[in-house]
């Protein structure tokens, strides 16, 4: 699995409040990011049953 960047618009309070938890965590707060959209598309998937990533060429 290839490893893909992302960028987001993020405002100052919140970026400082996102490393605050992932410091009290010991993550990176690229980690702590990971990890939270890890955890939103499994309640997503355990409500509305499993999703399937496209593959590459299909739409």
């Amino acid at each position: 699995m290839a490893i893909k960047n992302l960028s987001i618009r993020i405002d100052e309070e919140m970026l400082d409040k996102l490393h605050i938890v992932a410091d009290y965590e010991g993550r990176s707060a690229n980690s702590q990011i990971l990890i939270l959209i890890r955890n939103c598309i499994e309640q997503y998937e355990r409500s509305n049953g499993e999703l399937f990533a496209a593959e590459k060429g299909e739409p």
